[in-house]
């Protein structure tokens, strides 16, 4: 049996939405496809994580349109399916139960964005004890404000994101060194 678990974060139209300003790593969802087909092919569990809000006024709402999938990355009918209302897929959802029913000790994730919803999941996943990879390539971040009102560029949160992960939560790569892995 599989012990990979393939785990996509919010990978959602909501992201298009220009409120969040310019985003680093354009190609993120080239990789991400990239990434999933091999996976399908290689039988692993995947799992899709969608976030969705109740307020009418979130780009996340429920009821929008932005709140689907990305079309590139829409899940098959075969595959799970997991709504979210807080940055970790593990919160009150039924992702660990999951995982556990399918004996999966690794997860690869990728989605959206780096320093939020990812990089949350990740740290509980390495907390939780599984053996836990993000892929930097199939992943990306907007710039943020500081407490001061100073800007972060996109990357430079992307990076940042990254190195306080790597190796104390998980094993950061890219998606080249992932696939040679197959």
């Amino acid at each position: 049996m599989n012990n990979n678990a393939l785990l996509i974060i919010d990978v959602q139209e909501a992201f298009n939405n220009e409120k969040w300003g310019r985003r680093n790593n354009p190609q993120a969802e080239e990789k991400m496809k990239l990434v999933l087909e091999q996976c399908r092919s290689k039988n692993w569990c995947i799992i899709h994580i969608q976030h969705i809000s109740q307020n009418p006024d979130s780009v996340f709402y429920k009821h929008s349109a932005s709140v689907q999938f990305k079309k590139e990355m829409a899940p098959l009918p075969t595959e799970k399916v997991i709504q979210k209302t807080v940055n970790s897929a593990f919160i009150g959802t039924d992702l660990e139960q999951c995982l556990k029913a399918e004996n999966i000790c690794q997860l690869t994730i990728m989605g959206l964005t780096t320093p939020h919803c990812v990089s949350t999941t990740a740290r509980m996943s390495g907390n939780l004890g599984y053996r836990t990879y993000l892929l930097s390539d199939a992943t990306a971040a907007f710039g943020l404000y500081d407490e001061n009102g100073l800007f972060i560029e996109a990357e430079t949160v992307h990076r940042i994101s990254l190195a306080t992960i790597h190796d104390e939560f998980a094993t950061v790569l890219d998606t080249r060194e992932f696939l040679k892995s197959f």
